[in-house]
């Protein structure tokens, strides 16, 4: 919490933490929309802090934080719209775009932030990680909405598989963290806890990563977040045909919806998912739907939450 405290000016930083005084394990977004009240997001309900105004130099206050006082380091991020700041947060921006021959060159006169937690849960896919096991581990997809708690899920699967459980021992896990938030290294050291045999390939295109960590690192699992484009599948594949097995996340709400897009096609005619684990958004992040075979068969289904 204090990676992201000290992105605003003092005045707003007190009562951001008086509002959130023992209660930071559930917030998940601090919403900041200049001229507005500040909207505080707690798992399942959201807060205004109706007093709390941030102004014109509040944003240009943020904006220092987030980029060292150095705009010109964040280009390739103001083209992307978000920022990962230390710790694995995500500072996603919005407000006028520039563009150039049709595409977005930058976001400028930036007007609208939206901090997103990073949370480690440790021991919260214990009760996963077994069906994602058969003497080896399976491939793996998981999917969810924004802010259904994919990147937490896969961090202590990654945490498991990497240290080991029960009477399995650890492997070797290589993470391709391209927005650094699921090892949420500083300096290429991770600041969470991934687990005693993994190696982190931070801040780097995923598709580039994987065939990186490949050669350099040989690890037996590989590890990467929201997954999506073509370049992403082929490297996918390519790490598959290496005898590597995949752990990733995607967004999406559903099995059925993912088979329809034209860039995931290949992957599913392949039946290259052993394990598909669908995750819901109802109130708390981490909330399991269902697990399923690569024949979209359910093998289990729960309402619960996941982990403590």
């Amino acid at each position: 919490m204090e990676e992201i405290l000290r992105l605003f000016p003092d005045s707003i930083k007190k009562v951001i933490e008086r509002h959130t005084l023992h209660r930071q394990h559930a917030l998940q977004e601090i919403r900041v929309r200049l001229f507005r009240p500040i909207e505080l997001i707690f798992d399942g309900h959201a807060e205004w802090l109706k007093s709390t105004i941030p102004y014109k130099r509040d944003g240009v206050h943020i904006l220092n934080q987030i980029s060292d006082f150095s705009l010109y380091r964040m280009e390739d991020e103001l083209r992307e719209g978000y920022v990962t700041i230390e710790g694995g947060h995500r500072v996603g921006l919005a407000g006028k775009v520039n563009t150039l021959n049709g595409s977005v060159k930058a976001i400028q006169h930036i007007a609208y932030f939206n901090i997103r937690i990073a949370k480690q849960k440790i021991g919260c896919a214990e009760k996963l990680i077994p069906f994602l096991h058969q003497e080896s581990y399976l491939n793996t997809l998981i999917v969810g909405p924004p802010q259904s708690g994919k990147t937490t899920l896969i961090r202590d699967v990654i945490r498991l598989i990497s240290t080991g459980w029960g009477r399995n021992v650890g492997y070797k896990v290589g993470v391709i963290d391209e927005r650094s938030e699921i090892a949420g290294s500083k300096k290429g050291v991770p600041q969470h806890d991934i687990g005693l045999r993994t190696d982190v390939m931070d801040a780097c295109p995923k598709a580039e990563g994987m065939m990186m960590m490949i050669r350099s690192m040989s690890p037996e699992i590989l590890a990467v977040d929201e997954i999506g484009g073509n370049s992403d599948v082929e490297a996918l594949m390519e790490a598959i045909n290496a005898g590597v097995t995949i752990m990733c996340t995607i967004h999406g709400k559903s099995l059925a919806e993912l088979q329809k897009r034209p860039s995931l096609k290949v992957l599913f005619q392949a039946d290259i998912f052993q394990r598909v684990v669908i995750l819901d958004r109802y109130g708390q992040p981490g909330q399991l739907h269902q697990i399923m075979n690569q024949r979209g068969e359910t093998i289990y289904r729960e309402t619960g939450v996941l982990g403590r």
